[in-house]
């Protein structure tokens, strides 16, 4: 059941680079291999970071699931956009919950400390949004107050406090939820992160700065 989320978190992410891409009235094969960065990059660059074989060269299921739904998304596009908007959103919070779990799985699987897994899972989460969000030039959700890597962080500290005390599948189960739980009602509710926790700078402060 895992593997089959995760190749739906694949397509997940391939549909959105391929809507992100529409914006820019790019070609088909322009807006496939948006699809595909914004699919598999995330895990093609943790792999890289934790010197591995890249997931995808292992088993091309992945591949081959971001590249038909970049497909069928540049093909049936108009039926994509019927879709309630909220859908894909709260598809792809599943997608980011689970694909974090994992990552934090297969690093510390490599006898990693459990700081590094967390970020492993952070990087395996956003890094395919944040290509995405480059290629097509739109500002990273990173960048923005919303909720979006917090619950990660959050997630994925929890679930390696919780494998010291419970087992593996039902501390990945809890940390899942509470990563889905809090984007899905940031998502719902529009919820931002405090304005007292935003770093807010004048900027005709920097024209003033004398060059060095």
């Amino acid at each position: 059941m895992e593997y089959i989320l995760a190749q739906v978190g694949v397509a997940v992410f391939a549909i959105s680079g391929v809507l992100s891409a529409a914006r820019q009235r790019l070609d088909i094969f322009s807006v496939v291999v948006v699809g595909l960065l914004t699919a598999i990059g995330g895990g093609t660059l943790r792999d890289v970071i934790l010197d591995v074989p890249v997931f995808w060269l292992l088993d091309l299921t992945a591949f081959w699931v971001a590249l038909g739904a970049s497909f069928a998304t540049f093909l049936g596009f108009r039926f994509i956009l019927k879709l309630p908007p909220r859908l894909l959103s709260y598809l792809d919070a599943m997608g980011v919950a689970l694909f974090s779990v994992q990552a934090i799985d297969k690093t510390l699987s490599l006898e990693h400390p459990a700081a590094v897994a967390v970020v492993m899972g952070l990087i395996t989460s956003i890094a395919g949004g944040i290509l995405r969000d480059v290629v097509t030039h739109r500002p990273t959700m990173l960048l923005s107050r919303e909720l979006y890597a917090t619950p990660i962080v959050f997630g994925g500290i929890l679930y390696v406090l919780l494998l010291k005390t419970l087992p593996a599948p039902l501390g990945r189960l809890v940390a899942m939820g509470l990563i889905f739980g809090i984007r899905a009602v940031a998502i719902r509710w529009q919820l931002f992160l405090p304005l007292r926790l935003t770093l807010k700078v004048d900027p005709h402060h920097f024209d003033d700065t004398p060059d060095p």
